[in-house]
């Protein structure tokens, strides 16, 4: 019989084996991130796309182990599911939930009201037969990944643009990185693929697309071809279900009609459906919360989730402001491949650069520049209110077969992103300077309008943010006369324009001044044309 001392002893061994670990894997750890850092600021060569290979043995092989299969893994809302409608005469489809009372005389009254406000709501829950009915080509149906406590069973990314190959690789290249796992679906078009992550156990949607959202910004840290437009392309589209609705759906895959033209299949490292389709499901990995969580919290932590600055009010990485850096801007990766001595630019009605000789990484930073996440985004959702027109990040770069257009407010940003990288910017400058008009201005200004009069001239372009009852109008005219130059007032309203023509026409803030030999005019109405 084991004596306690013996008993102790053995703990004690083990509990310092533990220890042992436990400082292996911290070291793990250090080393995994480092190389992670090395990895994103190193360009990808080129290569052709391919996808990771998922093997396994076993399968569904009856309907019904299938049908459970699939059920275990596309798991959504079980109280109701949308169905796929199709208006042959109108050549318009789409998806509505199925409901019993679907099209019933006196009792459906689509699409005057719509069905999440229905009082007469009878949609018909998810069972073996609905899906059943899906994979043997009876109707086409979809799923409401966000349950009814903000949870999700599964992730999906969607690519559709031209690029979609190139994008799959490159991120599915990222979640290998990462170690996460995935199962890549071609679209019901052929053009496009749905990325799929499956979970062990639901877990908040907020956590599982902050995974997401970080994996898309690692990603176009290495091919910036990847639109921002990625960040609106996950499901569930939402943190929290908005009032009285569904949230956003995505279309099953294996779809009986498609799937006979290599379609809403799953894809091979060579972008081929598997042979076994089942077989391949049957061994898809999945990732347990705490895992997805983990990730989600690292991303944060190093301000990679979203990757572009911050708008109030801010979304989720504002619950923990000690985790932002003091001066709110996200870390930038430091681009260790070979980089020009300059940087050609254009300044015109943008600031146009060139993008010859300049790495990915160097270019989806740039990019980044003109981005920021959007507040009516955050806003919304904080109400509960749908956000599927709304998009998560604004983005004013475009992208020109040989120059990254700007808005020229980003000139400075752009000087100092490209001088941690020791690259000089040269910039051609190309603006049309207007015609001249002399002008004198014949009003007086506050002692605050002189102030930010003295400010704005000192600089060619900047913004002037004041209360209502300033006299912005007055200023805006008292700038106008001091440049002498012809000048384009834009206004977002109807009324802000009457406003300018108002007061510009009825106040002699200006008169022309007579040219040099020539005839004298006076007044200012003459010189207002509103545009439009």
């Amino acid at each position: 019989m084991v004596t306690r001392d013996e008993l102790l002893a053995q703990i004690g061994e083990e509990e310092a084996r533990l220890a042992r670990l436990e400082r292996q894997r911290d070291e793990a750890r250090a080393r995994l991130e480092v190389l992670r850092h090395q990895l994103a600021a190193t360009p990808s060569p080129p290569a052709t796309p391919h996808l990771p290979v998922i093997t396994g043995t076993a399968a569904a092989s009856t309907p019904a182990e299938k049908v459970s299969l699939f059920r275990q893994l596309f798991r959504g809302r079980g109280d109701v599911f949308p169905r796929l409608w199709v208006n042959a005469r109108k050549g318009r489809r789409g998806y509505a939930p199925a409901c019993f009372n679907e099209w019933v005389r006196g009792v459906c009254e689509k699409p005057r009201v719509k069905c999440s406000e229905c009082p007469n709501q009878a949609f018909i829950p998810v069972d073996d037969q609905v899906i059943l009915d899906h994979l043997q080509g009876r109707h086409v149906i979809g799923v409401y990944p966000l349950l009814e406590d903000e949870t999700c069973w599964f992730l999906a990314a969607d690519f559709d643009k031209a690029s979609w190959r190139d994008d799959v690789a490159a991120f599915v290249e990222t979640c290998r990185s990462v170690g996460v796992p995935v199962a890549v679906e071609r679209s019901r078009s052929g053009n496009g693929a749905h990325i799929w992550f499956f979970f062990t156990a639901p877990m908040p949607a907020s956590v599982a697309r902050k995974m997401g959202c970080y994996l898309i910004t690692e990603t176009m840290a290495r091919r910036h071809q990847l639109s921002m437009e990625s960040y609106d392309r996950l499901f569930p589209n939402q943190d929290t279900m908005s009032r009285g609705g569904f949230g956003s759906l995505i279309a099953l895959p294996l779809q009986y009609e498609p799937r006979k033209h290599g379609n809403t299949v799953f894809l091979d490292e060579t972008f081929e459906p598997h042979p076994d389709q089942w077989a391949f499901l049957a061994t898809v990995p999945r990732m347990e919360p705490a895992r997805v969580e983990k990730i989600g919290h690292e991303a944060t932590r190093r301000g990679q989730v979203i990757g572009v600055r911050l708008a109030e009010p801010v979304g989720e990485e504002d619950a923990a402001p000690w985790t932002r850096l003091p001066s709110g801007r996200t870390r930038r990766a430091l681009i260790t491949g070979p980089l020009p001595m300059g940087v050609r630019a254009v300044l015109a009605q943008r600031l146009f650069v060139e993008k010859a000789g300049l790495p990915s990484p160097l270019l989806n930073q740039i990019m980044r520049l003109a981005a920021f996440q959007n507040p009516e985004f955050y806003k919304r959702q904080s109400m509960r209110l749908s956000t599927a027109t709304t998009p998560r990040v604004i983005a004013c770069a475009e992208e020109f077969a040989q120059h990254m257009a700007l808005p020229r407010g980003c000139r400075s940003d752009l000087e100092d992103l490209l001088g941690q990288h020791g690259v000089a910017l040269v910039v051609e400058d190309e603006r049309h300077e207007g015609n001249p008009v002399r002008l004198q201005f014949q009003g007086e200004l506050t002692a605050v309008q002189e102030q930010a009069a003295r400010a704005l001239l000192q600089h060619d372009i900047g913004v002037f943010v004041a209360p209502p009852g300033i006299g912005k109008t007055v200023l805006g005219t008292y700038l106008v006369a001091k440049r002498g130059r012809s000048t384009l007032v834009l206004v977002h309203r109807r009324p802000l324009l009457d406003q300018w023509v108002a007061q510009l026409s009825i106040l002699p803030w200006t008169r022309r001044v007579r040219p040099p030999g020539g005839p004298s005019s006076t007044g200012s109405s003459s010189a207002i044309r509103p545009s439009g």
